[in-house]
């Protein structure tokens, strides 16, 4: 009876530490959201709703995920996984849309998809799987590159639409699973390696002219000042503008006069340095220092490698994304396109990411169980 009722409970046994700062990041977020809207004139905050809109459906997601069991994700990954390139494979036809100079969208009239974010969650479920099954065993190459190639495809079809920023994630979330698994020297050094060659070959004959442009200009804003490097060098004025207590929510110049491009998205962090200074980019980073922390006494107490893997995959993808995103708002990194998670505009982003923090809850939750009996 009292085994009965404490199942029928389960939900009260949820990361509230975890949850409580996402609300935080969120509502940071929401607020840079807001401001941006502030400046496009009376009536434009169509992005904000929607921002909420889809904050509610992920939200929702997020609680019934907690309350499943995570295990789930195991047995059908590699039914997603087929169905995840198919996506793929599907919006490069004419049925895709191209946004922003990459044909990654399906428009759906009343929303736009981009099912690389999907794939962020099947290839974290799948590698998971498989990491789980070699992480006491791994001591054959040919494993490691088995990893790799279940990587590739989707990698390829990324590149091709081409969004170079979502596919440096794939690609560090691969990286992050084969590191993990990886227990001889030697490996390491020949996928090293292959990493290089596989660098300067793509260089030479894989990355467009504005893929380089963008490395060069990252080398040297000052190469296209009224171009490509205008984004970063708006991104640094206004983090610099911000001093150490802002300027005040809606009273950002360089975002309210539109001189920072993409500011809901790319460049948000830019928004809440100029906005909020000092002050507000110490508590994004210091909530994001709270989020890592939670994942890895989360991983370090889950119930099976499964979970463990899942969560400290998830932490590599959240860090990759605040780390590049940051680094290009400050001007320490390339602009990629890539957004800050729980803060940037982006319906699918935003799902995404509490879909997989709906895992990791579940992951939590099932171990509290475990170790109360």
């Amino acid at each position: 009876m009292a085994q009965s009722v404490i199942k029928k409970l389960s939900f009260l046994k949820l990361d509230m530490t975890l949850i409580i700062t996402l609300v935080f990041l969120i509502c940071f977020g929401l607020a840079a959201i807001y401001s941006v809207a502030l400046g496009q004139g009376k009536g434009e905050f169509l992005n904000f709703e929607k921002q909420l809109i889809w904050l509610g459906v992920g939200l929702v997601v997020m609680i019934v995920l907690a309350n499943f069991d995570y295990h789930r994700l195991r047995r059908f990954g590699w039914l997603f996984y087929v169905i995840g390139i198919i996506l793929l494979i599907l919006v490069l036809t004419p049925l895709g849309s191209v946004i922003k100079g990459s044909k990654g969208w399906f428009n759906l009239g009343f929303f736009s998809f981009q099912p690389v974010e999907l794939m962020k969650i099947i290839l974290i479920a799948v590698l998971s799987g498989v990491c789980s099954m070699y992480a006491r065993t791994a001591h054959k190459l040919r494993q490691l590159f088995f990893i790799g190639l279940i990587v590739l495809l989707p990698l390829g079809l990324v590149l091709l639409q081409p969004d170079f920023g979502s596919g440096m994630v794939l690609f560090c979330i691969w990286l992050t699973s084969f590191l993990l698994v990886a227990k001889k020297k030697w490996h390491i050094l020949v996928v090293i390696g292959l990493i290089v060659a596989t660098i300067a070959m793509s260089w030479l004959f894989v990355f467009k002219p504005y893929q380089k442009d963008r490395i060069a200009t990252f080398l040297d804003p000052s190469l296209d000042p009224s171009g490509r490097g205008y984004n970063v060098n708006q991104s640094i004025i206004a983090v610099g503008a911000g001093r150490f207590m802002g300027r005040g929510l809606g009273f950002g110049s360089q975002s309210q006069l539109k001189f920072i491009p993409e500011s809901q998205t790319d460049f948000i962090f830019a928004v809440i340095a100029e906005e909020w200074g000092f002050v507000g980019m110490f508590f994004i980073i210091g909530f994001y220092t709270i989020i890592f922390w939670r994942l890895y006494k989360i991983a370090t107490t889950a119930q099976d490698d499964f979970g463990m893997f899942f969560t400290l995959l998830i932490s590599a993808l959240i860090f990759v994304h605040v780390f590049i995103n940051i680094g290009m708002c400050i001007g320490l990194l390339p602009v990629t396109g890539i957004s800050l998670p729980f803060v940037s505009y982006g319906g699918s982003f935003l799902v995404t990411m509490l879909v997989l923090m709906g895992v990791v809850l579940s992951i939590n939750k099932s171990s509290a169980i475990s170790r109360q009996y």
